[in-house]
Protein backbone atom coordinates (compact mmCIF):
# COMPACT_ATOMS: atom_id res chain seq x y z
CA UNK A 1 0.00 0.00 0.00
CA UNK A 2 1.10 3.57 -0.52
CA UNK A 3 0.32 6.54 1.67
CA UNK A 4 1.23 10.05 0.59
CA UNK A 5 2.37 8.63 -2.75
CA UNK A 6 5.29 6.59 -1.35
CA UNK A 7 5.53 3.22 0.41
CA UNK A 8 4.39 3.35 4.02
CA UNK A 9 7.17 3.14 6.57
CA UNK A 10 8.96 5.24 9.20
CA UNK A 11 8.39 8.87 8.29
CA UNK A 12 6.05 7.96 5.44
CA UNK A 13 2.71 7.18 6.99
CA UNK A 14 4.15 5.54 10.09
CA UNK A 15 6.66 6.72 12.67
CA UNK A 16 8.96 4.53 14.71
CA UNK A 17 8.28 6.80 17.69
CA UNK A 18 6.64 10.13 18.46
CA UNK A 19 7.13 12.65 15.68
CA UNK A 20 8.91 14.95 18.13
CA UNK A 21 11.69 12.33 18.29
CA UNK A 22 11.85 11.74 14.52
CA UNK A 23 12.24 15.36 13.35
CA UNK A 24 14.39 18.23 14.58
CA UNK A 25 12.19 21.18 13.51
CA UNK A 26 8.44 21.56 13.13
CA UNK A 27 7.63 24.06 10.37
CA UNK A 28 4.31 25.21 11.76
CA UNK A 29 1.63 26.99 9.78
CA UNK A 30 -0.16 29.53 11.98
CA UNK A 31 -3.77 30.26 10.95
CA UNK A 32 -5.84 27.19 11.71
CA UNK A 33 -2.93 25.31 13.28
CA UNK A 34 -1.61 27.41 16.18
CA UNK A 35 -4.35 30.04 16.36
CA UNK A 36 -7.54 31.24 14.74
CA UNK A 37 -7.83 35.02 14.90
CA UNK A 38 -7.06 36.21 18.44
CA UNK A 39 -7.43 32.80 20.10
CA UNK A 40 -5.07 29.81 20.25
CA UNK A 41 -6.31 26.52 18.86
CA UNK A 42 -7.47 24.33 21.74
CA UNK A 43 -4.53 22.40 23.20
CA UNK A 44 -1.91 24.19 21.08
CA UNK A 45 -0.23 26.04 23.96
CA UNK A 46 0.23 22.89 26.02
CA UNK A 47 1.29 20.73 23.07
CA UNK A 48 3.95 23.16 21.84
CA UNK A 49 5.33 23.63 25.35
CA UNK A 50 5.80 19.87 25.63
CA UNK A 51 7.31 19.69 22.14
CA UNK A 52 9.93 22.27 23.12
CA UNK A 53 10.60 20.49 26.41
CA UNK A 54 11.36 17.31 24.48
CA UNK A 55 13.91 19.10 22.30
CA UNK A 56 12.11 19.78 19.03
CA UNK A 57 12.66 23.28 17.64
CA UNK A 58 9.81 25.31 16.18
CA UNK A 59 9.54 27.60 13.18
CA UNK A 60 6.34 29.56 12.70
CA UNK A 61 5.69 29.75 8.97
CA UNK A 62 2.96 31.95 7.53
CA UNK A 63 1.78 32.80 4.03
CA UNK A 64 0.46 36.08 5.43
CA UNK A 65 2.89 38.83 4.38
CA UNK A 66 1.07 41.64 6.16
CA UNK A 67 2.90 41.50 9.51
CA UNK A 68 6.55 41.64 10.52
CA UNK A 69 8.15 38.70 12.37
CA UNK A 70 8.35 40.66 15.64
CA UNK A 71 4.60 41.35 15.50
CA UNK A 72 3.85 37.66 14.86
CA UNK A 73 6.17 36.62 17.68
CA UNK A 74 4.52 39.12 20.03
CA UNK A 75 1.10 37.69 19.23
CA UNK A 76 2.33 34.16 19.97
CA UNK A 77 3.85 35.25 23.26
CA UNK A 78 0.55 36.94 24.15
CA UNK A 79 -1.20 33.61 23.57
CA UNK A 80 1.20 31.85 25.94
CA UNK A 81 3.48 30.41 23.25
CA UNK A 82 7.12 31.53 23.64
CA UNK A 83 8.47 32.70 20.28
CA UNK A 84 11.30 34.89 19.03
CA UNK A 85 11.16 36.94 15.82
CA UNK A 86 13.99 34.77 14.45
CA UNK A 87 11.65 31.75 14.66
CA UNK A 88 9.06 33.38 12.39
CA UNK A 89 9.22 32.89 8.62
CA UNK A 90 6.86 34.94 6.44
CA UNK A 91 6.01 34.87 2.77
CA UNK A 92 7.24 38.48 2.63
CA UNK A 93 10.74 37.24 3.46
CA UNK A 94 10.57 34.55 0.78
CA UNK A 95 9.37 37.05 -1.84
CA UNK A 96 12.05 39.60 -0.96
CA UNK A 97 14.74 36.90 -1.12
CA UNK A 98 13.46 35.79 -4.54
CA UNK A 99 13.57 39.37 -5.87
CA UNK A 100 17.03 40.09 -4.45
CA UNK A 101 18.40 37.05 -6.26
CA UNK A 102 17.14 38.48 -9.58
CA UNK A 103 17.48 42.26 -9.34
CA UNK A 104 20.49 44.54 -8.83
CA UNK A 105 21.01 46.24 -5.49
CA UNK A 106 18.91 49.39 -5.28
CA UNK A 107 16.39 48.30 -7.92
CA UNK A 108 12.94 49.82 -7.47
CA UNK A 109 10.15 47.46 -6.42
CA UNK A 110 6.51 48.54 -6.31
CA UNK A 111 5.15 47.18 -3.03
CA UNK A 112 1.49 46.26 -3.06
CA UNK A 113 0.97 45.45 0.60
CA UNK A 114 1.86 46.58 4.10
CA UNK A 115 4.89 48.30 5.59
CA UNK A 116 6.08 44.88 6.79
CA UNK A 117 6.45 43.73 3.18
CA UNK A 118 8.19 46.96 2.22
CA UNK A 119 10.64 46.51 5.13
CA UNK A 120 11.58 43.00 3.95
CA UNK A 121 12.18 44.33 0.43
CA UNK A 122 14.39 47.11 1.81
CA UNK A 123 16.26 44.64 4.04
CA UNK A 124 17.38 42.82 0.88
CA UNK A 125 18.90 45.99 -0.56
CA UNK A 126 16.03 46.90 -2.88
CA UNK A 127 14.13 50.21 -2.99
CA UNK A 128 10.38 50.05 -2.20
CA UNK A 129 8.15 52.42 -4.17
CA UNK A 130 4.38 52.83 -4.41
CA UNK A 131 3.70 54.11 -7.92
CA UNK A 132 4.10 53.04 -11.54
CA UNK A 133 5.65 56.43 -12.40
CA UNK A 134 8.73 55.36 -10.38
CA UNK A 135 9.44 52.83 -13.17
CA UNK A 136 9.79 49.80 -10.87
CA UNK A 137 11.64 46.72 -12.07
CA UNK A 138 9.23 44.50 -10.16
CA UNK A 139 5.88 44.43 -8.37
CA UNK A 140 5.51 42.42 -5.17
CA UNK A 141 1.99 41.76 -3.93
CA UNK A 142 1.12 40.68 -0.40
CA UNK A 143 -2.03 40.69 1.69
CA UNK A 144 -3.28 43.98 3.11
CA UNK A 145 -6.81 44.65 4.27
CA UNK A 146 -6.38 48.27 3.13
CA UNK A 147 -5.62 47.62 -0.54
CA UNK A 148 -7.99 49.40 -2.88
CA UNK A 149 -8.53 50.43 -6.46
CA UNK A 150 -5.78 53.06 -6.56
CA UNK A 151 -3.07 50.62 -5.43
CA UNK A 152 -4.25 47.91 -7.81
CA UNK A 153 -4.26 50.42 -10.68
CA UNK A 154 -0.63 51.40 -10.05
CA UNK A 155 0.41 47.75 -9.95
CA UNK A 156 -1.50 46.96 -13.16
CA UNK A 157 0.25 49.80 -15.00
CA UNK A 158 3.68 48.63 -13.82
CA UNK A 159 3.01 45.01 -14.77
CA UNK A 160 1.78 46.01 -18.20
CA UNK A 161 4.97 48.05 -18.63
CA UNK A 162 7.05 44.91 -18.11
CA UNK A 163 7.74 44.75 -14.36
CA UNK A 164 8.35 41.31 -12.88
CA UNK A 165 5.25 40.41 -10.83
CA UNK A 166 5.72 38.38 -7.64
CA UNK A 167 2.88 37.36 -5.32
CA UNK A 168 3.64 36.31 -1.76
CA UNK A 169 0.82 33.78 -1.94
CA UNK A 170 -2.43 33.04 -3.72
CA UNK A 171 -4.54 31.89 -0.75
CA UNK A 172 -8.07 32.76 -1.86
CA UNK A 173 -9.30 33.06 1.72
CA UNK A 174 -8.05 34.03 5.17
CA UNK A 175 -9.45 32.43 8.36
CA UNK A 176 -11.09 34.72 10.92
CA UNK A 177 -13.34 34.24 13.95
CA UNK A 178 -16.26 35.35 11.74
CA UNK A 179 -15.44 32.89 8.96
CA UNK A 180 -13.34 32.90 5.79
CA UNK A 181 -12.44 36.35 4.41
CA UNK A 182 -10.94 37.29 1.00
CA UNK A 183 -7.23 36.55 1.02
CA UNK A 184 -4.32 37.68 -1.12
CA UNK A 185 -5.28 35.28 -3.89
CA UNK A 186 -8.57 37.08 -4.38
CA UNK A 187 -6.70 40.36 -4.98
CA UNK A 188 -4.17 38.61 -7.20
CA UNK A 189 -7.12 37.43 -9.28
CA UNK A 190 -8.14 41.06 -9.86
CA UNK A 191 -4.71 41.87 -11.31
CA UNK A 192 -4.71 38.70 -13.39
CA UNK A 193 -7.97 39.85 -14.92
CA UNK A 194 -6.64 43.40 -15.47
CA UNK A 195 -3.27 42.44 -16.98
CA UNK A 196 -3.80 39.02 -18.56
CA UNK A 197 -0.62 37.85 -16.79
CA UNK A 198 0.25 35.43 -14.00
CA UNK A 199 2.60 36.23 -11.13
CA UNK A 200 5.50 34.23 -9.82
CA UNK A 201 4.23 32.87 -6.50
CA UNK A 202 6.78 32.49 -3.71
CA UNK A 203 4.53 31.48 -0.80
CA UNK A 204 3.21 28.02 -0.08
CA UNK A 205 2.87 25.73 -1.98
CA UNK A 206 5.81 27.09 -3.99
CA UNK A 207 9.13 25.43 -3.07
CA UNK A 208 10.59 28.91 -2.49
CA UNK A 209 8.73 29.24 0.80
CA UNK A 210 9.79 25.85 2.15
CA UNK A 211 13.42 26.38 1.20
CA UNK A 212 13.28 29.75 2.97
CA UNK A 213 11.85 28.05 6.08
CA UNK A 214 14.45 25.29 6.07
CA UNK A 215 17.30 27.77 5.53
CA UNK A 216 16.18 30.13 8.30
CA UNK A 217 15.49 27.32 10.78
CA UNK A 218 18.64 25.33 9.87
CA UNK A 219 16.53 22.18 9.89
CA UNK A 220 18.10 18.81 9.08
CA UNK A 221 14.94 16.68 9.48
CA UNK A 222 12.06 19.13 9.10
CA UNK A 223 8.39 18.29 9.43
CA UNK A 224 5.77 20.54 7.83
CA UNK A 225 2.65 20.95 9.98
CA UNK A 226 -0.42 22.52 8.40
CA UNK A 227 -4.16 22.53 7.93
CA UNK A 228 -4.44 23.26 4.18
CA UNK A 229 -3.94 20.56 1.57
CA UNK A 230 -3.40 22.99 -1.30
CA UNK A 231 -0.68 25.03 0.42
CA UNK A 232 0.95 23.32 3.41
CA UNK A 233 0.75 19.71 2.23
CA UNK A 234 1.27 20.27 -1.49
CA UNK A 235 4.20 22.55 -0.69
CA UNK A 236 5.81 19.91 1.51
CA UNK A 237 5.32 17.29 -1.21
CA UNK A 238 6.97 19.59 -3.78
CA UNK A 239 10.25 19.58 -1.81
CA UNK A 240 10.06 15.99 -0.52
CA UNK A 241 9.42 17.02 3.09
CA UNK A 242 7.21 14.88 5.36
CA UNK A 243 3.98 16.59 6.42
CA UNK A 244 1.48 16.34 9.25
CA UNK A 245 -2.08 17.49 8.60
CA UNK A 246 -4.02 18.70 11.64
CA UNK A 247 -7.81 18.90 11.52
CA UNK A 248 -8.17 22.18 13.42
CA UNK A 249 -8.41 24.44 10.39
CA UNK A 250 -9.67 24.41 6.82
CA UNK A 251 -9.36 20.73 5.92
CA UNK A 252 -11.94 18.28 7.25
CA UNK A 253 -11.90 14.48 6.88
CA UNK A 254 -14.11 14.55 3.77
CA UNK A 255 -11.66 16.86 1.98
CA UNK A 256 -8.74 14.69 3.08
CA UNK A 257 -10.32 11.53 1.69
CA UNK A 258 -10.78 13.23 -1.68
CA UNK A 259 -7.22 14.65 -1.80
CA UNK A 260 -5.20 14.42 -4.97
CA UNK A 261 -1.87 12.52 -4.69
CA UNK A 262 0.26 15.68 -4.35
CA UNK A 263 -1.93 16.84 -1.46
CA UNK A 264 -1.86 13.70 0.67
CA UNK A 265 -0.04 14.10 3.99
CA UNK A 266 2.27 11.55 5.53
CA UNK A 267 0.55 11.89 8.90
CA UNK A 268 -2.82 13.08 10.15
CA UNK A 269 -3.84 14.13 13.66
CA UNK A 270 -6.72 15.85 15.35
CA UNK A 271 -4.47 18.68 16.57
CA UNK A 272 -0.89 19.55 17.52
CA UNK A 273 -0.93 16.78 20.10
CA UNK A 274 -0.13 14.59 17.10
CA UNK A 275 3.49 15.72 17.37
CA UNK A 276 3.79 13.91 20.69
CA UNK A 277 2.67 10.43 19.62
CA UNK A 278 3.73 7.67 17.27
CA UNK A 279 1.66 7.26 14.11
CA UNK A 280 0.38 3.94 12.84
CA UNK A 281 0.24 3.30 9.11
CA UNK A 282 -2.82 1.59 7.66
CA UNK A 283 -2.29 -1.78 6.05
CA UNK A 284 -4.31 -2.47 2.92
CA UNK A 285 -5.41 -0.96 -0.35
CA UNK A 286 -8.53 0.08 -2.26
CA UNK A 287 -10.27 -3.21 -1.49
CA UNK A 288 -9.86 -2.93 2.27
CA UNK A 289 -7.59 -1.71 5.03
CA UNK A 290 -7.00 -1.82 8.76
CA UNK A 291 -5.40 0.55 11.25
CA UNK A 292 -5.38 0.29 15.02
CA UNK A 293 -8.65 -1.31 16.06
CA UNK A 294 -10.43 -0.49 12.80
CA UNK A 295 -11.15 -2.40 9.62
CA UNK A 296 -12.53 -1.01 6.37
CA UNK A 297 -13.99 -3.39 3.80
CA UNK A 298 -15.63 -1.85 0.77
CA UNK A 299 -17.72 1.00 2.14
CA UNK A 300 -18.07 -0.39 5.68
CA UNK A 301 -16.15 0.64 8.80
CA UNK A 302 -15.98 -1.78 11.73
CA UNK A 303 -14.05 -1.96 14.99
CA UNK A 304 -13.27 0.38 17.87
CA UNK A 305 -10.60 2.81 19.03
CA UNK A 306 -9.23 6.23 18.09
CA UNK A 307 -11.30 7.83 15.29
CA UNK A 308 -8.06 9.12 13.75
CA UNK A 309 -6.95 5.51 13.20
CA UNK A 310 -10.29 4.93 11.50
CA UNK A 311 -9.60 7.94 9.29
CA UNK A 312 -6.18 6.54 8.35
CA UNK A 313 -7.80 3.27 7.26
CA UNK A 314 -10.43 5.17 5.27
CA UNK A 315 -7.64 7.13 3.56
CA UNK A 316 -5.93 3.91 2.50
CA UNK A 317 -9.13 2.75 0.78
CA UNK A 318 -10.03 6.15 -0.70
CA UNK A 319 -6.53 6.70 -2.04
CA UNK A 320 -6.27 3.28 -3.64
CA UNK A 321 -5.75 3.28 -7.38
CA UNK A 322 -8.97 3.98 -9.23
CA UNK A 323 -11.06 4.07 -6.06
CA UNK A 324 -13.33 7.11 -5.65
CA UNK A 325 -14.19 8.08 -2.08
CA UNK A 326 -17.31 6.02 -1.26
CA UNK A 327 -20.09 6.79 1.17
CA UNK A 328 -19.22 5.13 4.44
CA UNK A 329 -21.47 2.84 6.47
CA UNK A 330 -20.97 1.78 10.07
CA UNK A 331 -20.88 -1.75 11.40
CA UNK A 332 -21.75 -1.28 15.07
CA UNK A 333 -22.20 1.59 17.49
CA UNK A 334 -18.48 2.34 17.86
CA UNK A 335 -18.08 2.73 14.10
CA UNK A 336 -21.13 4.97 13.97
CA UNK A 337 -19.67 7.19 16.70
CA UNK A 338 -16.33 7.35 14.88
CA UNK A 339 -17.96 8.40 11.59
CA UNK A 340 -19.96 11.04 13.46
CA UNK A 341 -16.79 12.33 15.15
CA UNK A 342 -15.14 12.57 11.73
CA UNK A 343 -18.24 14.24 10.27
CA UNK A 344 -18.55 11.40 7.79
CA UNK A 345 -21.74 9.88 9.17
Amino acid sequence: MTLGGVPAGPGRGASAGPLVACHDVALLDLDGVVYVGPQPVRGAVEALAEVRRLGMRLAFVTNNASRAPDAVAAQLVGLGIPAAPSEVVTSAQAAAHYLADRLPVGARVLVLGTAALADEVAARGLRPVRGADDEPRAVVQGYSKDLGGRELAEAALAIRAGALWVATNTDATLPSPRGLLPGNGSLVAALRCATGQDPVVTGKPAPTMHFESIERSTADRPLVVGDRLETDIEGATSVGCPALLVLTGVTDPALLLAAEPARRPDYVAADLGGLLVAHSAPVGDASGARCGGWTVAGDRLAGDGDPIDALRALCAVSWGEGAPPPRWRADGDAAERALDALRLG
